[in-house]
């Protein structure tokens, strides 16, 4: 018999393999300092383009006050219990109203966090005798909560609109016999490549094939559409969202997630959803600093025009000095190259350590063998400055991948840190 201790050891894991050679660097860098475009990293200033903080209000005077405040009121403990049995207060009901009528959905639920939310969901809303259809690149923790699912499954090409017909006719014929029900589960936005669901195309399916729909929105929501309500909202389908989904971990630069749907269906969730029945509420905090980030999302569009003017900016800049930056419709701004592994290592120390510059690269297997991507993430915090000097930098990196100066061979002297 093997001890399973040894296993772990020996085997490590596909990204624990890299520990001694990434930790600190690559995987688990360490940046100090206010939460700003400027940060710093092993001991010196970078402009940072990694963090999820879209409308700039992680650090925002205002929003630092209300979490200070309510910290000072509250203490981090308060409400003890969950929701269930000892969690709720008023503030908690109160922004679950606030968000269910920014979304346009008759009422909400508040998650603990986004991924352990969305695990939960899936396994509250199926049944063995339900199918469910989801879109391949769907998010980590929408494949863990269909690892839960004991029914049937099937996954459509990215966005591929015709064979998510063949799904839908595979998925339907199956539930029909089994008496359950088809779900369909894509993202408003991708996160990783900034392109949207065609949530537009799959509403349109829904009366063909009597399916529920079910978004996450993590990205889209105070990005995308007129209010910023969503990707729904921006494509005119929001009604046809059957249960959405967000975090607070991107626009609302906070902890915590919810759902919003029909009334029904979040009493359902409220008593079934084990991740939040057997979970601590979300502190006050927490909560009253939600409020107040949701009154400047939704009161206070300055966020998001300065948003889109930056993200604009920035996509306009690199595709005019020959950067591929893909299908990107969001602020999310992928850039791609084509290299080697090494090269992309490469890259990444050149960026830190002489141009002060910290973006996350992103390699094979997310993307294909032979293709690198920066990915960067623009914010309502970041200036035009910001914007021309990483526009100016990076040509400059393709200009040295170009010419071999990512070799190996000439960068493996480089003193990092």
């Amino acid at each position: 018999m093997e001890d399973i201790f040894d296993r772990l050891k020996k085997t490590r894991g596909p990204l624990g393999k890299y520990q001694e050679k990434a930790e600190g660097y690559f995987m688990f860098p360490e940046l100090e300092g206010e939460i700003a475009p400027r940060m710093n990293f092993l001991g010196k200033e970078v402009l940072t383009w990694s963090l999820n903080n879209y409308l700039g209000l992680a650090n925002h005077p205002e929003v630092r006050k209300v979490d200070a405040e309510a910290a000072a009121k509250y203490g981090m403990a308060y409400p003890m219990g969950a929701r269930m049995m000892s969690g709720q207060t008023k503030y908690h009901k109160e922004l679950e109203e606030n968000l269910a009528s920014f979304v346009c959905k008759p009422s909400a639920y508040l998650l603990n966090y986004g991924y352990q939310g969305m695990v939960s969901i899936i396994d509250s809303l199926l049944t063995r005798n339900d199918v469910a259809v989801y879109d391949s690149e769907s998010h980590a923790c929408i494949l863990d909560g269909l690892r839960m699912h004991i029914g049937k499954r099937f996954v459509f090409p990215h966005n591929d609109m015709q064979n998510l017909r063949k799904q839908l006719e595979r998925a339907v014929a199956i539930a029909q016999k089994q008496n359950g029900g088809v779900l369909v589960i894509t993202e408003g936005v991708f996160g990783m490549a900034g392109d949207l669901g065609k949530l537009d195309e799959i509403a349109a399916l829904k009366k063909e094939f009597k399916f529920r729909l079910l978004v996450d929105d993590a990205h889209g929501f105070g990005t995308m559409g007129k209010t910023g309500a969503g990707v729904g909202e921006f494509y005119g389908v929001q009604d046809e969202i059957d249960v959405f989904f967000s975090t607070f971990a991107k626009s609302m630069a906070g902890i915590g997630a919810f759902v919003a749907a029909e009334k029904e269906i979040i009493d359902f969730l409220k008593y079934n959803m084990r991740s939040q029945i057997f979970a601590k509420s979300l502190p006050m905090p927490m909560v009253i600093g939600a409020l107040k980030r949701l009154d400047m999302l939704i009161n206070e569009p300055q966020h998001k025009e300065k948003l889109w003017q930056i993200t604009k900016a920035l996509q306009s800049g690199l595709k005019e000095n020959g950067f591929d930056i893909g299908k990107t419709q969001s602020p999310v701004t992928p850039v791609y190259f084509n290299g080697t592994v090494a090269q992309g290592t490469n890259i990444v120390v050149d960026l830190r350590e002489n141009y002060n510059i910290f973006c996350s690269i992103v390699v094979y297997p997310v993307v294909p063998k032979g293709v690198l991507m920066l990915r960067i993430i623009p914010t309502a915090a970041h200036s035009l400055e910001d914007v021309q000097y990483t526009i100016e930098v990076f040509s400059e990196i393709k200009k040295k991948l170009n010419k071999g100066y990512y070799d190996t061979e000439v960068m493996q002297n480089m003193k990092v840190g």
